[in-house]
């Protein structure tokens, strides 16, 4: 089953009457006697779209262009026009279907109430809330429908919860979200249909799935949605995404392939594949190539339908939607370790409804979940929705409201690490195809009003709505993480290189993320939620290690750092700082949160028996230049005893305390001195 499909759903129908003003006219020759050949025609355009229509399941993309052929020769035909407007509803330009339906009502004075039914969607579907209600209640009282052979009951409950919907549309529609929503440009979309947008966390790369001319097999889907699904690329420019790219072998096969998830450094992806009712495989780019894809475990991937899923920000944990047995209702997000043995766990009754729930996505910050649901308060089909983890509880989703969600399925929801732009797929009306990829902005604080008449904010699959343009209109960072990123390379040779990057929670000295910098360009990107004291270390077979140090206080404001790394090699006189050996201020005792570099450093010296070391200690230049000195020296030492405490002979380790007399920057700000604060050791034999 390809992507596109996977959630559509059957409409359910029922019987009732609606009064009208107009008469419908039948394709006889009696109405067309004039014109044989054009009835001709057109009763065998209906014929064929009939025929279309009552296939088990219709496929309707096939049975509209034969309707609509028909309904150029009649167009006052009752039941022709909620042919067209049902095939529209079950189509990516539901909205089209509107015309139509309110033509039928109008035409047809014995109109059921499966038309006003559809009525309803179309209005739905178009934000008309208070007449799609209308035409909602006039659905009732409920029956079933039997079509194609197969009895289907829309009940009471239904009824009800689809003017539920509406409510919440009226009451979200008139407090909409502060955000510009731009379409992603030609370069990135397609006249096709482009969905399932993925991005790491700088924003910098792109992945989408289109149905495209072009794709890797060639082949068109026999249910008339364009040609199978591929996988695309395209890197952010500056202002525009450069054009998308076909991702090609191995990803892209002869089948379906879909986006699914992307880890925050670009280097693992998830594709979905419609074998086994719907799995995941998994890639890695292996330099400058994608490796083959492989299909994840038993514990992820069953006979049931899983759908879509994100990674943790340290890539370990996976947030996935599944339709398995034991769940709430309908498709259900689960958490489970990758690297674990355990099942899955259910994200519980907070985020999982009795409906639908789909298209999760983890931001990089560790703790806001976006997804969609069809419970909580839709305003229809899937809304995107927020919740935050805190203390190990999910808050309660809060809708991204209107104009992000429309009253038709919104899914696929994403966001960069900043939480300044967000991208997922819609068919508003101006795109360049059935689906295309769009850019949401979010804005910052309201501003002093300026009165203007200006489209600012596209709020509609029909059109943009008038406002009050708020001025100036300032993108606003709102995640709590920070982007470390850089590239790895030879100290010597300035070539990339690939290295293994251990992201280690200095309070507990545990190692809690692995990474790895690309093999081909030596470029790495770590996302680091705030509310953890980080030691990160770059290690490379051949090289003496690289520590960096980040204490991110919970609350901590977005951040994107930029830190090249220069690995050096084992030679004598090679100086390498220590950024995570920590001292209380003004004393020379070593804090726990030292304990994972210092274990690395003495696992250097045992790993190199000839290795002799120079333990230096240095300071800024405040206070006394003699108590920095001394202070200098005894820091030095205290490392030099942990070392010989740990089984390190003395005469391999020397103690010098240099004060404030070799600064590494000038001592002009609080962040250089706390620069020239540092512990380093220098290479004197090997």
């Amino acid at each position: 089953m390809p992507f596109l499909n996977r959630l559509l759903f059957l409409l359910l129908l029922a019987g009732a009457a609606l009064p009208a003003a107009a008469q419908s006219t039948a394709f006889t020759k009696d109405n067309f006697g004039d014109n044989k050949d054009g009835l001709k025609d057109a009763l065998r355009e209906l014929k064929a779209g009939d025929e279309e229509y009552r296939a088990d399941p219709p496929r309707y993309a096939q049975a509209l262009p034969h309707f609509l052929a028909a309904q150029e020769f009649n167009p006052n035909n009752a039941a022709l026009n909620v042919k067209i407007g049902d095939c529209y509803l079950n189509s990516a330009t539901k909205t089209a279907a509107l015309p139509y339906l309110q033509k039928a009502a109008r035409l047809d004075a014995t109109a059921d109430a499966r038309t006003h039914y559809l009525l309803a969607r179309a209005l739905h579907l178009s934000a008309k809330w208070n007449e799609a209600i209308a035409e909602y209640q006039k659905a009732q009282p409920v029956g079933s429908n039997t079509r194609n052979g197969d009895a289907q009951t829309l009940t009471a409950n239904d009824l009800q919860r689809r003017i539920l919907e509406c409510r919440n549309g009226l009451k979200l529609m008139a407090h909409p979200t502060r955000v510009f929503i731009d379409n992603a440009g030609s370069e990135l979309n397609s006249s096709a249909s482009d969905y399932g947008p993925v991005v790491s966390a700088d924003e910098a790369t792109i992945f989408i799935t289109s149905r495209r001319e072009g794709s890797t097999g060639g082949k068109k889907d026999p249910e008339g949605n364009g040609f199978f699904e591929d996988i695309y690329q395209a890197t952010w420019r500056g202002k525009a995404w450069s054009k998308a790219t076909n991702l090609g072998a191995p990803v892209n096969t002869d089948d379906h392939n879909a986006t699914v998830g992307l880890t925050p450094d670009g280097q693992r992806m998830l594709v979905y594949v419609g074998t086994n009712g719907g799995d995941f495989l998994e890639t890695t780019l292996g330099g400058s190539a994608w490796d083959k894809p492989h299909r994840l475990n038993s514990r992820i991937n069953t006979n049931s339908h899983e759908t879509s899923a994100s990674y943790s920000p340290d890539g370990r944990y996976l947030y996935f939607v599944s339709d398995r047995a034991g769940g709430a209702g309908g498709s259900d997000i689960y958490k489970v370790d990758l690297e674990g043995k355990n099942n899955p766990v259910s994200l519980g009754s907070t985020i999982n409804t009795a409906y639908g729930e789909e298209g999760v996505f983890m931001q990089p910050d560790g703790k806001t979940m976006f997804f969609s649901s069809e419970g909580h308060n839709s305003m229809g089909g899937y809304d995107i929705f927020k919740s935050v983890l805190e203390n190990g509880k999910w808050s309660e989703p809060e809708n991204l409201g209107w104009p992000i969600n429309t009253p038709d399925d919104d899914v696929f929801f994403v966001t960069s690490a900043s939480g300044r732009h967000g991208y997922y797929s819609s068919d508003r009306p101006g795109g360049l195809g059935a689906k295309d990829i769009y850019r949401i902005t979010f804005l910052g604080p309201e501003k002093q009003p300026l009165l203007s008449e200006e489209d600012q904010l596209l709020a509609s699959r029909l059109a943009p709505v008038k406002q009050t343009v708020l001025a100036p209109a300032v993108a606003v960072a709102t995640a709590q993480v920070t982007i470390l990123k850089g590239t790895v390379t030879d100290d010597a040779t300035h070539q990339p290189l690939e290295a293994a990057i251990d992201l280690i929670d200095n309070t507990s000295g545990q190692t809690i993320a692995n990474f790895r910098s690309n093999a081909t360009s030596g470029k790495y990107l770590v996302s680091l939620p705030s509310g953890t004291n980080y030691g990160i270390v770059v290690r490379q077979e051949g090289y003496l290690f690289h520590s960096e140090n980040f204490d991110l206080p919970a609350g901590a404001a977005y951040a994107e750092v930029v830190k090249d790394i220069p690995l050096k090699r084992l030679e004598i006189g090679t100086t390498i700082v220590l950024r995570n050996i920590f001292f209380d201020t003004g004393k020379a005792t070593l804090r726990p949160e030292s304990t994972a570099e210092l274990e690395r450093l003495q696992k250097l010296l045992v790993e190199t028996p000839a290795l002799k070391l120079e333990m230096a200690g240095h300071t800024d230049d405040v206070g006394e230049a003699a108590m920095n000195q001394d202070l200098s020296q005894r820091r030095a030492q205290a490392v030099v005893t942990y070392l010989t405490q740990h089984g390190i002979a003395a005469a391999r380790l020397t103690a010098m305390g240099y004060g404030e007399t070799k600064p590494e920057v000038p001592n002009t700000s609080r962040l250089n001195r706390q620069l020239n604060r540092r512990t380093e050791f220098k290479v004197t034999a090997k």
